[in-house]
């Protein structure tokens, strides 16, 4: 099985690349829409994990294109912004799946395996209320290139609560591995 991660977050990109290889996955990595095409014509892969927001570009751009490419390939989204909207626009424009980051590699992997959508489980839809409000924060730092004043307004909080905040990162789980 090989696959197109694409993604603009670097450090998750690998990270997810690595822990698929692990389990017999090739996988290529694009950052951008045109790299992304560009691999999809010189290679024929089983499956694209596109992210929402690629640098300013929407992933959702690409479902489409990628399915001209190849037919049957099977396109899953990841976002860490879901919402019903793109959610809906994503499966109408052939996405197979739609998941919300974090997740975890062996949530990707049995919608990768699975012919139909993955029900919910339990374990991918429970995440630690304070492991959430991390990743909602670096959300907003990523967004605001790091400024935690602009990040504490976009987040609504005093720069100082957002600093206490940072201070205290929440345990990671072993089943929790690429967060992006």
């Amino acid at each position: 099985m090989t696959g197109l991660l694409v993604d603009d977050d670097a450090l998750f990109v690998r990270t997810l690349q690595r822990f698929l290889q692990r389990r017999g996955i090739e996988s290529v990595t694009a950052a951008d829409a045109g790299s992304a095409l560009a691999a999809a014509r010189a290679k024929a892969f089983d499956f694209a994990l596109v992210d929402l927001k690629i640098g300013k570009e929407s992933g959702l751009r690409l479902i489409k294109p990628l399915k001209t490419i190849h037919p049957g390939l099977r396109v899953v989204m990841m976002t860490g912004y879901a919402s019903v909207a793109t959610a809906v626009e994503a499966i109408k424009a052939g996405a197979h799946d739609y998941l919300l980051k974090p997740v975890s590699v062996d949530a990707i992997l049995r919608v990768l395996t699975d012919d139909t959508p993955a029900p919910m489980e339990e374990s991918d839809a429970m995440l630690p209320l304070g492991r959430l409000e991390w990743e909602h924060i670096q959300q907003a730092l990523r967004s605001t290139d790091g400024n935690i004043s602009a990040a504490a307004r976009m987040l609504g909080v005093h720069r100082r609560s957002l600093q206490r905040k940072l201070a205290k990162r929440p345990a990671v789980t072993r089943d929790e591995e690429p967060q992006g």
